[in-house]
């Protein structure tokens, strides 16, 4: 039965699909991630959050050590007893991590302040099977990964990855645990939240567009900025273009969030001032059905203009009005 539902859902989230547009077709994650940052032997600051691909959709208050739910879909399918048994084991785990820590710290070699990142989730992949993954990064690599109930090292992680893995190793039932959580818990969740979820996750949301100019890179050469935002979902793709032709150099900013739970990003390129003519922004999205967003810099060059005509051409008559009246009326202007 669960193969059958993994099966449907990833026909249902693969509807739509543009191929130059959207990702629909890629790996949809949930991980929960506990970040630990140790200051010294007696300040340890920790913070949870579980999010869905870049969405959060939970955080943790650490002083009741309850699950915080950010969106009303955010429980899934999980019954109360789940809940609170995740919370128990979080809460646990939030002790224990610093402890054993600090205990081993000189013996790993973790130099202080340092950065500790624990990762826990599953990952749903185009074909339709979910695999679970739990990793721990010390300084933002990974050194450890969890396969088959046992912690392993990572290759590069040397022979500190070797000495953290004995010391895991050893605590049996939090590795039986994390078992459980990675083959049966992740997966029906993530199956449960995309389907209590699939409103909101898979609405379309049309992208506004807009050209300008930033700094000049250098002499006689200019950059083009293509802004693009307000869009959902978050796959798009925006390329600067002259005819049918990508142009090389073109560089792309992070998608990075809204307020509204929209996207929005920058395409930048540098060209030459004299080898704009032609050059073009295009914008692919989902929600645009196959209508493309094409904004022409010249199209931009000449509103720039018009503007700045719109506003010389008042001038230059208010201008010439006042010089015709100080001839017609010298005596008048002669008061001031």
């Amino acid at each position: 039965m669960l193969f059958l539902q993994i099966s449907l859902l990833a026909v249902l989230l693969a509807a739509g699909d543009n191929e130059d547009a959207t990702a629909s077709q890629e790996e949809i994650s949930f991980k929960m991630i506990q970040s630990s940052s140790f200051y010294n032997r007696s300040w340890v600051k920790i913070q949870n959050s579980a999010w869905l691909d870049d969405l959060q959709t939970h955080g943790w208050d650490t002083n009741s050590g309850r699950i915080i739910f950010l969106r009303p879909w955010s429980k899934g399918n999980l019954s109360k007893k789940e809940i609170k048994d995740l919370e128990e084991f979080f809460h646990g785990f939030c002790i224990l991590m610093p402890q054993v820590t600090h205990r081993h710290a000189s013996q790993w070699k973790f130099k202080y302040p340092f950065e500790v990142q624990v990762t826990l989730g599953c990952e749903l992949d185009p074909g339709g099977a979910i695999v679970g993954f739990h990793r721990l990064a010390y300084q933002g690599s990974d050194i450890l990964h969890f396969q088959n109930n046992s912690w392993l090292p990572t290759a590069k992680g040397g022979t500190r990855a070797q000495d953290v893995s004995r010391v895991f190793n050893q605590y049996h039932a939090s590795k039986e645990t994390v078992q459980i959580l990675l083959t049966d818990t992740c997966p029906r969740f993530l199956l449960s939240i995309l389907h209590a979820g699939k409103a909101d996750l898979q609405r379309q949301v049309k992208p506004e567009a807009w050209l300008s100019t930033g700094p000049n890179p250098g002499p006689d050469r200019q950059m083009l900025v293509c802004h693009v935002s307000g869009f959902h979902p978050k796959p798009i793709w925006v390329k600067w273009m002259r005819g049918e032709q990508v142009q090389q150099g073109t560089q792309q900013s992070g998608i990075l969030p809204n307020a509204d739970g929209t996207w929005y990003l920058q395409v930048f390129l540098d060209v030459e001032a004299t080898e704009t003519s032609g050059l073009y922004c295009r914008v692919r999205h989902s929600s645009l059905g196959g209508q493309d967003i094409l904004l022409y810099l010249e199209h931009h060059q000449g509103s720039v203009g018009l503007i700045i005509l719109a506003v010389m051409v008042p001038l230059v008559l208010l201008t010439a009005l006042a010089f015709w009246l100080r001839k017609r009326c010298p005596a008048y202007f002669s008061l001031f």
